[in-house]
């Protein structure tokens, strides 16, 4: 019988410093954003305008998110605004809907 070579080697590849460096400047972009939103949620009263700007502040990371990890921030723009159209007609839709649901509760009730 052959005999078996139990000897291997591992290459190891030192870590690109430049994608660790760009990781952590991500997660501190993102960590920044969420340190506002709760900031004002701690200081603003609950009404429409913290609404407002915890949405505002939710896409921006949503977007940031999107761009960096699904990398569509070095894409086309055809393929960007295929994408961001249909998201923004959604968001239309969702506040028509609340509004006319609203308008139809004061009436009946």
């Amino acid at each position: 019988m052959g005999e078996l070579d139990e000897t291997s080697s591992v290459a190891y590849e030192p870590a690109d410093k430049s994608k660790i460096r760009k990781l952590w400047i991500i997660a501190l972009i993102l960590a920044v954003v969420t340190a506002i939103e709760f900031l004002l949620a701690t200081i603003l009263p609950r009404g429409p305008l913290l609404y407002f700007t915890f949405i505002a502040l939710t896409i921006v990371k949503a977007f940031y998110i999107v761009a960096e990890f699904m990398h569509l921030k070095g894409e086309v723009k055809t393929l960007i605004w295929s994408i961001l159209i249909p998201i923004v007609f959604v968001i239309w839709l969702i506040i028509a809907l609340l509004a006319e649901g609203a308008s139809i509760f004061e009436l009946k009730f």
